[in-house]
């Protein structure tokens, strides 16, 4: 007979095992032990004499330069500043920016002016403002770069308004970022994702003057060959290597692990980026650095950054949230921290558009409006167009939403069967566009969406009918705007990163252009329909051949496919959709690779997919009509040539291609 003693125990223990999650839950989100407060706001000068405004809400506290609004401080726990003490740049807004007769140049938009907008028990918001003089030392914007720290909340919001008038000069902005350089005394494990983690090497060690690294092809790009940590030795680090999608990319950090607290950037939308949801764009590298990016070029190149005299533009860019946590426990912090980030995330998530924003450009839900319905896609036959991507853009062409920086963008995926709700959408006009995985082409509704405050608009049945001219004779690839069903080769053992090995993202590996020269030395790649199989026999990217050192040639591919008839005097089509171009000139000919090209792209693209990792860049599609007359019964030659070759990185990746016969009807 079991004792009474030894039941009490069992369920002592019992009792004991269900508290342990609560506990850490709150250890880990360090809000036990801890007197939060309402806010408080110093303005001080330090012991250089220069004026600093600090807030402390008894979880952390930080310190701005005034009126710049330089973030120089974050004392949390028993981290005096988590950020970098040997650096006058730690947390701060910048622009790339030039215009007529000046140089391009980096503002790091020092504030002239300091408010407090709002100072209650529950929050303080603070701006750090500045108002174009008109001078040239500055780019010609108005900014009000915005902080609010809340009562009981281990974090800081942060929000920019941007704005300039119609009447100053024309100006290119190419990016718009808030950076974080972190301590690098305590900060040295990085983590994107769930599979994208590791301990990252320092700053110095990618220092190619003192010797401990050795520069690549690119200067983001260097080889640690004696980097302070053995472990590192031979690596390649490249910030290119940690970039994210827009839709994956809402939380980032570093975790110390001698001291078990994380720092993390939040983005709980996407409305305030640029260039749609699959836009890759940086996350953390080594400095130890945190970024968030609003605007960039990178991976698309050919944005909308001019603004011409005469345009006014206006944009909210944030909030986005800096969070901090902690796990007294010390167990697995890099496990801990992390699951809590992406807890606080979700948190995050749910409470968009915040509540607590005092601008009054920035609208609240009620001030929002909402679209529902259900897309279609008739391509032969109506099917529900399933895990689409729907979203809300400025108004333009088909596919514009790829290059727009100026306005903002709403995005969702469709359910499996087609039905889609974009919520939280500000008040304005938009074209709705989408593109459904599975199919080439761009969608764009035939009107466009007024979206008024509190508006719900149920737009019903809405069809897609991508391009197709006729039934389909051959194909290659899958048409999801990515090469990622491509051969993708095996990296170099003396310049590999470890975390990318046996990883879903092998093509983030350093130097994979290279292969193809070791692969076809002499000749190029030819691909027979029905033979090969393009997961193993079509290389990721068609890029050029290495000769010697420093020269490079042009490469012509090669489909090879049987016609057992043509129809001489119908009309086929050649559906050639790219998923990356760079410095690109794509020729396309047909039977006879000498002739005069058929059809020629012309000189596109800058997204810089091939060079820096990505697997994709700017989508595009051409439409090739083609003549019966050009095809032969029996065997027919599709040559490819990529006319542009001063480099390793002029080139394109294929999404998709194929080859349709002339219609039936």
């Amino acid at each position: 007979m079991i004792s009474q003693n030894k039941i009490a125990s069992s369920v002592i223990c019992f009792l004991l095992l269900l508290l342990l999650p609560i506990a850490f839950s709150e250890t880990a989100r360090n809000l036990k032990g801890i007197s939060a407060r309402g806010p408080t706001v110093q303005q001080i000068r330090n012991k250089h004499g220069a004026k600093e405004v600090i807030v402390d809400n008894g979880i952390f506290r930080v310190t701005f330069s005034s009126p710049e609004g330089f973030i120089t401080g974050i004392k949390y726990k028993d981290i005096n500043n988590v950020l970098n003490p040997y650096l006058q740049a730690r947390g701060y807004w910048d622009i790339t920016w030039q215009r007529a007769n000046i140089l391009p140049s980096l503002d790091r938009i020092e504030g002239t002016n300091f408010r407090i907008i709002t100072q209650n028990e529950e929050q303080v918001e603070i701006s750090f403002s500045r108002k174009w003089n008109g001078g040239s030392d500055h780019v010609p914007l108005n900014v009000d770069k915005r902080y609010i720290i809340r009562t009981n909340t281990s974090g800081i919001y942060t929000y920019g308004i941007f704005e300039r008038q119609p009447e100053w000069p024309e100006v290119e902005m190419g990016l718009i970022r808030i950076a974080f350089k972190l301590n690098p005394d305590r900060f040295h494990y990085m983590v994107v994702a769930d599979d994208r983690q590791r301990q990252m090497p320092t700053d110095d060690d990618r220092d190619i003057h003192s010797g401990h690294a050795k520069p690549l092809a690119y200067k983001e790009a260097v080889q640690l060959t004696n980097p302070h940590n053995r472990m590192f030795k031979n690596q390649v680090d490249d910030k290119y290597q940690y970039t994210c999608e827009v839709k994956d990319n809402k939380v980032h950090g570093w975790i110390s692990t001698k001291s078990n607290v994380g720092f993390w950037l939040i983005s709980p939308s996407s409305e305030y980026r640029s260039g749609g949801p699959v836009k890759q764009e940086l996350t953390s590298h080594v400095g130890p650095t945190t970024l968030t990016t609003f605007i960039s070029e990178h991976y698309v190149g050919d944005m909308e950054t001019s603004y011409k005299a005469g345009e006014a533009w206006k944009k909210v860019l944030g909030p986005v949230f800096i969070y901090l946590n902690s796990d007294s426990t010390g167990n697995n912090p890099q496990h801990s921290l992390w699951e809590d980030a992406k807890r606080q995330t979700e948190q995050e998530v749910e409470a968009w558009p915040y509540d607590f924003v005092a601008s009054s450009d920035f609208p609240t839900r009620q001030e929002r409006g909402t679209i529902t319905g259900r897309l279609f896609v008739n391509d032969r036959f109506l099917t529900p167009a399933g895990s689409a991507y729907v979203g809300l853009a400025p108004p333009g062409e088909a596919g514009a939403w790829q290059t727009n920086t100026k306005g903002y963008q709403f995005w969702t995926q469709a359910n499996e069967t087609g039905y889609f709700t974009i919520d939280n959408v500000r008040p304005g006009t938009y074209n709705l566009y989408g593109w459904v995985p599975g199919f080439i082409g761009d969608f764009t509704y035939q009107n466009l969406v007024n979206v008024a405050a509190g508006s719900e608009i149920n737009l019903d049945r809405v069809v897609f009918q991508p391009p197709r001219n006729g039934p389909t004779l051959w194909e290659i690839g899958v048409p999801d705007r990515t090469a990622r069903e491509y051969f993708v080769p095996e990296p170099y053992k003396n310049t590999m990163n470890p975390l990318y090995v046996n990883h879903t993202d092998k093509f983030r590996q350093y130097g994979l252009w290279k292969r193809y020269t070791e692969l076809y030395p002499t000749h190029d790649l030819v691909y027979t329909i029905g033979v090969s199989n393009y997961s193993q026999d079509w290389f990721y990217a068609h890029v050029t051949r290495n000769i010697d050192v420093s020269t490079y040639v042009p490469t012509t591919w090669q489909i090879v496919f049987e016609l057992p008839y043509v129809n001489w005097r119908g009309s086929y089509t050649l559906q050639l959709a790219l998923a990356s171009a760079s410095r690109a000139n794509l020729q396309v000919r047909f039977n006879n690779e000498y002739s005069r090209p058929f059809f020629s792209t012309g000189n596109i693209g800058r997204d810089n997919a091939i060079a820096r990792h990505g697997i994709h860049g700017a989508y595009r599609l051409y439409s090739i009509n083609v003549p019966g007359r050009l095809l032969r019964t029996g065997t027919n030659t599709i040559y490819l040539r990529q006319t542009k070759a001063l480099g390793p990185f002029e080139g394109l990746m294929y999404d998709y291609i194929r080859l349709e016969e002339p219609s039936t009807a």
